[in-house]
C-alpha cells in the first residue's frame, strides 16, 4: 500500500510540476512578445498537424 501511495505522490507531483512549467512559459511569452508565443506540446506543426512528406503548410 505504501508503494502505491509513493507512486501516486510522485506521479501527481510530476504532473503538477509540468502544469507549473507550462504556466511559467505562458507568462514569459506574454511578458516578452518579441520572443514569440510559447510552444505548447502537441500544437503547431509536428506530429499532429496533418503535414505530409515533411512539408507543412501551417507554419503557426
Amino acid at each position: 500500500m505504501i508503494n502505491f501511495l509513493i507512486a501516486f505522490g510522485v506521479i501527481f507531483s510530476l504532473m503538477l510540476g509540468w502544469i507549473l512549467v507550462q504556466q511559467a512559459a505562458r507568462k514569459v511569452a506574454a511578458k516578452y512578445p518579441e520572443f514569440g508565443p510559447a510552444k505548447e506540446e502537441g500544437l503547431g506543426c509536428g506530429k499532429s498537424c496533418g503535414c505530409q512528406a515533411n512539408r507543412c503548410e501551417n507554419k503557426e
